[in-house]
């Protein structure tokens, strides 16, 4: 190996130190390893930049902004609701969610998937009170497991079959992988959901809610045939935000109190919450409610791009001894408000009707302008823009889904590539207004990207270099004329590879070695072929071997054990399955 190669191996090595001791972040870890093999001058500058140019990092890039839209509309929320339901367990989420990542990944790409699921899933983490790192890794292990039933599923699957048909061969099918694929998922989730019980950390990110919180009052609509209308408030899971209590329901110029997990919700329905801000706005951006019809709508701005603000009201407001729906705030302030917060008091009734004193907190729907217009004014004691998505943007959300399906149908299609629709999609949301550009903008996990490119960067070092064919070529060579070692052998090196170099780099460097190894042994090339599909895409042992893994690494707080204890297990049994069941369906 060249010198080259061995600073290289070097630099990796202590990457992962880094990573495996949580004391710095991932991204900076490897934007870290990226520089110091830049520096050396071990990558030249177009080999170090090439990982941020790459397709499929752009495209996540576009989809972080489709995923945006999807989320502002309710769409994801409202589907992801109905996937999941109010499960009791982590466990039970798990499984029930399964079936929809599984079959998405399989027929849309599984990055794709990940990226647009990773903020609602978050979300909806929170509010069901289930910890984000009991479903945020299982949900980057089942992504990957249905990237592998299809020839479309993974970007490696399209690679290898692009490097077969430079051989001189037939195209794969699209369904030929899944003879391998399905098997692996079926077992991968059975131990997943077993395994994930007692290996998956429990680290509860929700907000905290401290001892005296500042509760603010909050009235919110059950619209009519909307996704609540008929269902009971527990089975709604309106009793189960952090830190928030159901005071009244106002139905039919009636006031009820005393409010049971069985109440049957109505369409119309007004229901008046009070409790911590994080969970308002949660209220606020479910799908079947919204904000009791008020004030907001004297707004000349388009609800896309408005955002939330809080503010404090000083002795000097004009609006102090008014009840809000009196005070003529839109028409002073340009902006609406939504719940009001009073030290020491819980308030009751329409936030119409509350009575505003010197020192209430306002939780205000707002134009863009607004905190930078009265930060100064003597108005308000406070004035904070409150870093989080807008208002929900539900009248966009037919458009939104059109958009989604447009994108899924013209790549299943074979009309545009992943990265044109992602493209076309996320311009979509943007010229609908299905999202801001400020909420496209925040929507974006620039350390998530910055994470990726330049662990993309360290790979083509590896094998450039000629590191990672000499592992591949060592780990190979004494397998003799025994062919199913062989394939053994194989696929452990690409296992191992792609853990290193990331799946579609192990794919290349092992695709000639796997041909190389049939043609020794005289034997067909096509279960090697097969094995290595999912070899380099069935990556769950560390959070560089799948684009997807290192994107939950970073949403649900993981440390680098977290994915040893789970994945290696993980890594074994699809292992065993993969080169049991190869030489079976394809024969030597």
């Amino acid at each position: 190996m060249s010198p080259e190669g061995w600073i290289a191996t070097g630099v990796v090595a202590v990457v992962f130190g880094c990573l495996a001791s949580g004391l710095i972040p991932a991204y900076l870890a490897l934007a870290g390893g990226l520089t110091a093999l830049l520096v050396s001058g071990v990558a030249s500058p177009d080999l170090a930049l090439s990982g941020f140019s790459n397709e499929g990092l752009i495209t996540i890039g576009a989809l972080f902004v489709v995923a945006a839209g999807l989320r502002q509309t309710g769409v994801l929320a409202y589907f992801l609701q109905r996937a999941l339901g109010r499960p009791r367990t982590a466990t039970h989420a798990q499984l029930r969610l399964a079936a929809p990542v599984i079959a998405g990944s399989a027929f849309l790409n599984n990055t794709p998937v990940v990226a647009m699921l990773l903020p609602v899933l978050k979300d909806w983490c929170r509010t069901a009170r289930i910890a984000a790192s009991k479903l945020m890794l299982p949900l980057s292990y089942m992504a990957i497991l249905g990237g592998i039933c299809t020839l479309i599923g993974t970007s490696t699957n399209l690679i290898v079959n692009g490097l077969w048909i430079a051989e001189g061969e037939q195209s794969l099918g699209l369904f030929d992988i899944a003879w391998l694929g399905i098997p692996c998922a079926i077992v991968g989730m059975a131990f997943l959901l077993l395994g994930g019980r007692f290996l998956l950390p429990d680290r509860d990110e929700g907000p905290h809610v401290p001892e005296a919180p500042r509760e603010y009052t909050l009235e919110v609509l059950v619209t009519q045939n909307g996704p609540l209308a008929g269902k009971a408030i527990g089975a709604a899971g309106l009793q189960s935000f952090p830190g928030t209590y159901l005071m009244e329901v106002h139905r039919g110029g009636r006031v009820f109190q005393v409010i049971e997990s069985a109440w049957g919700l109505q369409g119309g329905d007004r229901l008046v919450f009070t409790g911590v801000l994080d969970s308002m706005l949660d209220l606020i951006r479910m799908p079947g409610l919204q904000p009791a019809p008020g004030e907001s709508v004297k707004l000349q701005s388009h609800r896309a791009v408005r955002s939330f603000a809080e503010a404090v009201l000083s002795a000097q407001s004009p609006a102090i001894g008014r009840k809000v729906g009196d005070a003529a705030i839109p028409e002073r302030y340009g902006a609406a408000v939504l719940a009001v917060s009073r030290t020491g008091d819980r308030l009751a009734g329409p936030v119409a009707d509350i009575e505003l004193r010197a020192g209430d907190a306002l939780l205000l729907e707002s134009d863009p302008t607004f905190v930078d217009r009265h930060r100064n004014s003597t108005e308000f004691s406070l004035v904070s823009q409150i870093d989080t998505a807008g208002p929900p943007t539900g009248a966009q959300a037919p458009l939104a889904l059109s958009i989604l399906v447009f994108m899924v149908a013209s790549v299943g299609a074979g009309l545009l590539s992943m990265l044109e629709a992602a493209f076309l999609a996320a311009g979509a949301m943007l010229i609908t207004r299905c999202c801001s550009e400020e909420m496209a903008l925040r929507s974006v996990n620039w350390r998530l990207l910055i994470a990726i490119g330049s662990a993309l960067g360290i790979g083509g070092a590896l094998k450039d270099t000629g590191a990672a064919q000499t592992l591949a070529s060592l780990l190979v060579s004494p397998v003799g004329d025994n062919p199913h070692l062989a394939l053994v052998v194989l696929y452990g090196t690409a296992t191992v590879l792609s853990e290193l170099v990331t799946n579609n780099a192990a794919a290349v460097i092992m695709f000639p070695i796997a041909i190389a190894m049939a043609g020794e042994l005289g034997v067909s090339a096509m279960p090697f072929i097969m094995a290595l599909l999912v070899a380099a895409s069935a990556s769950f042992a560390t959070p560089l071997g799948y684009q997807t893994n290192l994107m939950v690494y970073l949403a649900g707080g993981y440390r680098f054990s977290d994915f040893l204890k789970l994945g290696v297990p993980m890594n074994l049994l699809m292992w065993t399955v993969a080169s049991s069941l190869a030489p079976i369906v394809w024969p030597f």
